[in-house]
């Protein structure tokens, strides 16, 4: 398996990008269908410990709310090193795309 660099940019964000918060898992999936319902393809970004909110976003908008009708197109996870203090930190980028 050949690992491709993940190019990034803080000036260059994408214009469909959902960044989630550390709030209610639902409530990040009511706002990614609202989303949805304007655009085709929406890119769930998080990192550190609301990596698991992420994918449970994802999976309840692909498998419960938009069932059929979406599906998750790519997944990216990447770590990087905090200027900060060091630490690696996680990030996930997950594309989910309505048919």
């Amino acid at each position: 398996m050949e690992l491709e660099e993940v190019k990034r940019s803080e000036n260059n964000l994408d214009k469909d990008a959902y960044f989630v918060k550390n709030e209610s898992v639902m409530t990040s999936a009511l706002d990614v269908i609202t989303a949805m319902s304007t655009t085709k393809r929406i890119v769930l970004k998080a990192k550190g410990d609301l990596i698991p909110n992420a994918v449970a976003v994802a999976n309840i908008v692909t498998e419960n709310m938009l069932k059929g009708n979406s599906k998750i197109q790519d997944i990216k996870l990447d770590s990087i090193i905090s200027e900060e203090d060091g630490q690696m930190i996680s990030n996930i980028v997950i594309v989910l795309i309505k048919n």
